[in-house]
């Protein structure tokens, strides 16, 4: 509920802030796909990344 209240008190440019950073994210989480790396060294790269886009969301939205 309170994440929700946060998120109806963000101003839109704010939003779109968000939303390009998810896309960038996305783009550089498909790159690393491309790359000739180790699938293990893979795997945790992209647990990292999105670990921390995850917390960075919840800190934008006031949750953390």
């Amino acid at each position: 509920m309170i994440a929700l209240l946060a998120l109806v008190s963000f101003s839109a440019a704010a939003l779109i802030q968000v939303v390009i950073a998810l896309v960038i994210v996305g783009v550089v989480l498909f790159l690393l796909e491309q790359l000739p790396l180790d699938a293990t060294i893979r795997v945790v790269i992209k647990v990292v990344v999105i670990l921390a886009v995850c917390l960075w969301l919840l800190r934008t939205f006031g949750v953390v």
